[in-house]
């Protein structure tokens, strides 16, 4: 392994959060796999704009409720410093309106693929000199939310999973950390509409969403040195919505 290099792999880099980690994480100057599903387009349009940095940039194709592609993805990948979980999907309906396959896709995105994920690169991140671990979770991981119950429930799941983890592979100096995002401005807020939106922006101190550039800076951050003693956290980026 190039101790002067560093690669991050980052699981849905075709969302508009995975995006804009990708994109903060290529200025910080580390090299890139970038993990999508179906949105290659999306993936292929920040490219350039992450080569303009002088990285390496990786492209792999998985389906995460297909457990074969684990061996296809190992295949790709040579050398990880860190790992940034982005992949995810929210499912709005009432608990029992919720079919086995939509709870068990939720499992599979949101935990599953990332836990055999990261049994696969220990080893790397062991002998890395900075090995991170970053779930982007959810407000909803923490509190709940109606309608959302399996949604809020593998949140919860995703940091339960990083405070334990965080404690077995401290002594290998790898971090583990959740970051948990109010209302961010993307697409995914599209199925609610305008008014459910302004009530939402009126329940936060700040007054607005927030922004993926934001989210990435947060991971920019918890991926860099001056992070190196920080593990087992939750860092809510909720604009003071939920304290």
């Amino acid at each position: 392994m190039d101790k002067e290099t560093k690669y991050a792999f980052v699981t849905g880099a075709s969302g508009e959060i995975g995006q804009a980690i990708c994109i903060a994480l290529a200025k910080a100057g580390w090299n890139l796999y970038l993990h999508y599903y179906q949105n290659r387009q999306a993936v292929e349009d920040i490219v350039p704009k992450l080569q303009a940095e002088n990285i390496d940039v990786i492209l792999i194709q998985a389906d995460f409720d297909d457990f074969s592609s684990l061996k296809e993805i190992e295949k790709q990948v040579f050398q990880v410093d860190a790992f940034i979980h982005a992949a995810g999907h929210s499912h709005y309906a009432l608990f029992q309106d919720t079919t086995d396959l939509d709870m068990t896709k939720l499992w599979n995105v949101h935990m599953y693929m990332p836990m055999r994920l990261i049994q696969i690169f220990i080893p790397k991140l062991m002998k890395s000199q900075q090995g991170r671990i970053v779930f982007i979770s959810s407000i909803w991981g923490e509190i709940g939310a109606s309608m959302e119950v399996v949604y809020s429930t593998v949140k919860g799941a995703q940091i339960a999973f990083c405070k334990a983890l965080s404690q077995e592979v401290g002594l290998s100096g790898i971090t583990v950390n959740a970051v948990t995002p109010g209302v961010v401005k993307t697409k995914m807020m599209d199925q609610f509409s305008l008014e459910e939106k302004e009530i939402l922006r009126q329940e936060i101190p700040l007054k607005r969403f927030a922004k993926p550039e934001e989210i990435a800076e947060t991971v920019e951050f918890l991926t860099s040195k001056k992070a190196s003693y920080i593990t087992g956290e939750v860092l809510r980026l909720n604009g003071g919505w939920l304290m």
